[in-house]
């Protein structure tokens, strides 16, 4: 892999690299990430010997950023918020010591940023128990096999399956529910934060409350986005973080925007609603907590999948626009 000359990478280790790679792809300044190993003696490592904890690597990922974008802070943020730092035995779901945490340096200055932001976390009193996430320094990054790369899009449904089940966003939600949090020297704004409820009452229409609050539902054929055919994304009204794609946008005949995946599943959790007499599938914004709309297994291919979600939680960013709105990292979707 080839880095031009102004470009950085940072190295990261939370757990399952599926998740932690597409959580750092939604991050605007982020140019790639790549799934690995790292951490350990054996050379060339496969995912069966790491996965079943017979090498001493940790599933991790390479992050490569532009540093007048973002900076090694604010990368340090975005991990911290992802992971569970207490947890010396593997992350959420995946136990063993090839899931833990860690943090690999390359520069010294970049040992004293984490180690810095290391202590601003222990500091805040975020967590009642001991931070255990090592700060290491990195020796070689192994590439992970190609198809762990990107998994989060090229399998949207088993990753969004797995995600959901892992309890990582369950967590994260509890865990940063007021949206506040350590802040290293450096570090820009906390990605997508979800605005108080006085502020939301002021900022939303009516119905864009009550849908994304309140869990209402918006009238058919008479909302704004059901027969949008303009290319770009689609994310939440509530946090901005990018929900969906007009490339995965169909005509479902109900009346409501329909799209066949999440543009990033990292940003969508599912859960089951059984009110009115019924068990569906609901779809939520992970940092916002906004209702969306629903999932069905009726819709086309590839996924079969048909999200039917309200107008009203969604906020429309032409392509043309998203460079200049702080989401140029979508522009490949529409590239030729």
């Amino acid at each position: 892999m080839n880095i031009s000359q102004n470009m950085k990478t940072a190295t990261f280790a939370g757990g399952c690299f599926w998740c932690v790679e597409s959580d750092f792809e939604t991050i605007d300044g982020v140019i790639e990430v790549v799934s690995g190993y790292t951490g350990g003696d054996t050379e060339n490592p496969t995912y069966e010997q790491v996965s079943s904890g017979r090498t001493t690597h940790l599933e991790a990922v390479q992050v490569i950023y532009d540093p007048e974008k973002v900076s090694y802070a604010a990368l340090l943020d975005v991990f911290w918020r992802h992971v569970d730092p207490t947890d010396g035995g593997g992350q959420f779901v995946d136990r063993g010591p090839q899931y833990r945490t860690a943090v690999f340096y390359e520069t010294e200055d970049e040992r004293g940023i984490a180690q810095s932001s290391k202590a601003a976390l222990e500091e805040s009193g975020r967590f009642s128990r001991p931070i255990v996430t090592e700060i290491r320094k990195l020796d070689r990054f192994y590439a992970a096999e190609d198809y762990h790369q990107d998994y989060y899009k090229k399998s949207p449904a088993r990753y969004g399956l797995y995600r959901s089940n892992s309890g990582r966003d369950q967590f994260i939600r509890k865990a940063w529910k007021d949206g506040e949090g350590p802040k290293a020297t450096g570090a820009g704004p906390a990605p997508y934060v979800k605005p108080d409820q006085a502020t939301l009452r002021k900022t939303l229409t009516p119905v864009q409350y009550t849908v994304t609050q309140e869990e209402g539902t918006e009238p058919p054929f008479k909302n704004a986005y059901w027969d949008n055919k303009e290319a770009g994304i689609y994310v939440d009204i509530v946090t901005g973080e990018p929900l969906f794609s007009s490339t995965d946008k169909f005509d479902s005949g109900t009346g409501w925007p329909s799209f066949t995946r999440p543009l990033d599943p990292a940003n969508i959790v599912e859960k089951t609603d059984q009110k009115f007499f019924m068990v569906r599938t609901e779809v939520k914004s992970r940092r916002g907590d906004s209702h969306l709309g629903h999932v069905f297994t009726d819709g086309p291919r590839p996924t079969g999948l048909r999200y039917c979600i309200n107008s009203a939680a969604l906020r429309f960013v032409p392509k043309e626009d998203l460079e200049k709105a702080g989401y140029g990292v979508y522009l490949q979707l529409f590239s030729p």
